[in-house]
């Protein structure tokens, strides 16, 4: 049987696995990703990923080894603080928990060192897709190109260029914002936030505000300060932009009557090339599933946008990934296969984002410090680090 010209729109986790094992099976798949390069911009902080997702598909990729070398299986603590910096949970011992962390730019890397040079086309931004008489699909780029498919996966994120083929949805906003910081080399600039932050994922919860801190590769603190603000808060002067120390000066204002301490994550933010940036954080409503069209279909976040808090993010996109990608190996029909896949994916995700967004609501309560404690606590009695952040 002929094979199906594939083409994935996206070359983040999920879209590189899909092309990664389909090509193990000897089929091609084209990955277009509108970014000029791999090293265009900051790929974010650690992934944290589940053995029986995002190290599942990993295995079916051929990638086990060179993901352990990656790896941070030492970075898998967690801890949980007040607004007075007093600790109310903490979780040190790793020597059990299967939920390694790795830096986003790392397992991107991987996946891509292990496709061939040409499987990704850098500078394709999609512009149009365009159904054939026959049931193929006319994909136009704006840098000119055209070409014609027989299945077209959307691997594109919150806001999918090829969602609205399949559903007209769009995600709304949660009504919380994430401020993303980040501090270089901290265990010699900083030790005593190095210390704070700990070897893994930190929470410190009140007031229905959030800040976190998670370690990195090289020493680097990810901080984000997140809150409950209206969706245009940025736009409307939520935060003095007229400098970097403004801007900090501006944030640590919302987080009033907060240890020194903690908020010492956001005065030390910023330097050395960290990264200051807000965060709106928006889902696809829960349960979100479409009628089964030929030729196209999403994976991750264009399928299933949810938050981070107690959501799956990577992992479950590299699970579709490898769902998606077996199903096509095994069934004679792309088009069986495809529904196979969405068979199987719409009621996980549903799962995932109805947890996902209990999670960010409880947080962001006025009791959110006690949700917090016992979720890290259902978490440690699991087995598990801490709620995911991936």
């Amino acid at each position: 049987m002929k094979q199906p010209r594939i083409a994935v729109i996206g070359a983040g986790p999920g879209g590189l696995t899909l092309a990664r094992i389909l090509r193990l099976h000897g089929i091609e798949a084209s990955v277009f990703e509108r970014e000029a390069s791999s090293s265009i911009r900051p790929q974010g902080g650690s992934l944290d990923m589940h053995a029986d997702s995002g190290q599942f598909a990993i295995q079916c990729a051929g990638l086990t080894a060179e993901f352990k070398r990656i790896a941070r299986y030492e970075d898998q603590e967690g801890r949980i603080y007040d607004k007075h910096g007093t600790q109310r949970f903490l979780d040190v011992d790793t020597s059990d928990k299967d939920r390694p962390e790795v830096d986003r730019g790392h397992l991107r890397q991987m996946l891509l060192d292990s496709l061939p040079p040409d499987a990704v086309r850098w500078n394709h931004e999609l512009s149009a897709a365009t159904r054939n008489d026959d049931g193929t699909w006319e994909l136009a780029f704006q840098n000119g190109c055209s070409e014609t498919f027989d299945l077209v996966v959307g691997a594109d994120g919150a806001w999918s260029r090829i969602r609205p083929l399949v559903s007209q949805v769009r995600p709304v906003y949660s009504g919380v914002m994430f401020v993303e910081l980040g501090i270089d080399d901290a265990d010699r600039r900083y030790p005593e936030l190095a210390q704070l932050v700990g070897r893994g994922m930190m929470f410190a919860v009140g007031d229905s505000k959030t800040l976190m801190g998670h370690r990195d590769a090289d020493a680097h603190l990810g901080i984000y300060a997140a809150m409950r603000v209206p969706e245009d808060w940025v736009q409307a002067g939520g935060l003095d932009w007229s400098s970097a120390e403004a801007m900090k000066a501006s944030l640590i204002g919302y987080f009033d009557g907060w240890s020194e301490e903690l908020l010492q994550l956001i005065a030390r933010s910023g330097g050395g090339g960290g990264r200051i940036t807000p965060r709106a954080i928006y889902a696809l409503p829960i349960g979100h599933r479409w009628e089964h069209r030929q030729g196209v279909t999403l994976i991750g976040d264009a399928a299933h946008l949810m938050s981070p808090f107690g959501g799956d993010g990577a992992n479950l996109a590299m699970q579709d990934a490898a769902d998606l990608a077996l199903a096509l190996v095994e069934e004679e029909d792309p088009d069986a296969a495809v529904q196979r896949f969405e068979t199987a994916m719409f009621p996980r995700a549903e799962e995932a984002a109805q947890g996902a967004w209990h999670a960010i609501q409880d947080v962001f309560s006025e009791d959110g410090l006690n949700h917090m404690v016992q979720t890290m606590e259902e978490h440690r009695a699991a087995g598990n680090p801490s709620p995911s952040q991936a």
